[in-house]
């Protein structure tokens, strides 16, 4: 069983409500579950980021969430890794949990390992994160300083630091952003490999709606600081772009998007659509 935060009843909705910090004890009262949010809100001044949310991520499920920039998946993501509890409503989080941003953001001044190390309490341990590191493919790495690595290489090892915390959720924050097309692809596959041995459940934040279709059981569509749409993906992996079904949840996604019918074709895999990242901002 997961271990989760304590379940918290669900307040009124109204803006009245108190904030709700993020707890982190085991509790049985959300058995299968790595998130279930209700009536989550997150303002900045008087701007609602994120209003009357509410969401559920099962034990092991692979969910993507998609949309326009400045809809709030970033907000929504750091709410759910204990970076922002200025918040209201009722949030319950698996309590071993772990983040991939789009920076690596690997302390130039330690070797690859000692940077995956940084993820455990307490002394570093070598072990460990040789393990964590032999997992994405980076064994050979260890003992190299971060400038060293291409970009590949480093997005690896922050994915090796969130992994050897063992989490239950693991939350990806556009983690392939920055790379070039082909390394994209790579990394994609990894942490799909990764998924398929592990099975904690992962929330990606992404901008590729391809890429949100490959991976997930569920792609959730944020607009204006609330799930707005869903795609459920029971089809077996690995997934073909060029499967009718897949072209046509596409072709949903990128309708909710705003993106026009004409600019619906797949783009070629070193190449990315104009349109879609004009709409996607």
């Amino acid at each position: 069983m997961n271990d989760v935060a304590p379940h918290a009843p669900v307040a009124p909705r109204s803006e009245s409500r108190p904030a709700l910090k993020l707890a982190a004890r085991h509790t049985a009262d959300a058995p299968g579950h790595a998130v279930r949010i209700r009536g989550l809100t997150r303002r900045f001044g008087q701007r609602a980021v994120i209003q009357d949310l509410d969401l559920d991520i099962r034990a092991g499920e692979f969910v993507a969430l998609i949309g326009r920039s400045g809809c709030g998946k970033s907000t929504l993501l750091r709410v759910l890794a204990g970076l922002d509890q200025d918040v209201a409503g009722a949030v319950q989080v698996a309590r071993r949990r772990a983040v991939a941003f789009q920076a690596p953001r690997l302390m130039p001044w330690k070797p690859v390992w000692r940077n995956v190390a940084l993820a455990l309490p307490g002394r570093p341990d070598r072990a460990r994160a040789l393990r964590a590191l032999a997992e994405v493919g980076l064994s050979h790495r260890s003992e190299a300083w971060p400038k060293a690595l291409s970009g590949g290489e480093a997005q690896r090892a922050s994915l090796a630091r969130a992994l050897i915390r063992e989490p239950d959720l693991l939350l990806l924050d556009e983690p392939f952003g920055a790379l070039d097309a082909l390394t994209r692809i790579k990394a994609q596959a990894l942490v799909g490999e990764i998924w398929t041995r592990h099975r904690c459940a992962v929330l990606l934040v992404t901008h590729d709606v391809e890429e949100a279709l490959l991976l997930a059981d569920r792609v959730l569509v944020m607009d204006d600081g609330v799930i707005a749409h869903e795609i459920s993906r029971a089809d077996p992996r690995p997934r073909a772009i060029d499967d009718p079904g897949f072209a046509a949840a596409r072709a949903r996604l990128l309708g909710w998007l705003g993106v026009p019918p004409a600019a619906h074709a797949p783009a070629p895999p070193a190449a990315q659509e104009p349109a879609v990242a004009r709409a996607l901002g």
